[in-house]
C-alpha cells in the first residue's frame, strides 16, 4: 500500500516526464502511433487532475 507522501513523489515524477510524451507528440513521423502518444497524454491529465482533486494540498 502506497502512502501519501510515495504517492506525491510518483505524481511530481510523472509530471516531470509529460514532458517527453509531448516532445514526442510534435514529431511528424510518429504515423498511427500519434494516436498512442495523445491517449498516454490524455490519461495521464486525467490521473493528474484525480490526484490533484483528491489530495488539494498537494
Amino acid at each position: 500500500m502506497l502512502d501519501k507522501t510515495t504517492l506525491q513523489e510518483s505524481i511530481l515524477t510523472i509530471k516531470q516526464k509529460r514532458k517527453f510524451l509531448e516532445d514526442l507528440a510534435e514529431q511528424p513521423n510518429l504515423g498511427i502511433l500519434s494516436l498512442d502518444v495523445s491517449q498516454a497524454l490524455a490519461e495521464l491529465d486525467d490521473l493528474i487532475e484525480d490526484f490533484e482533486n483528491t489530495f488539494p494540498d498537494a
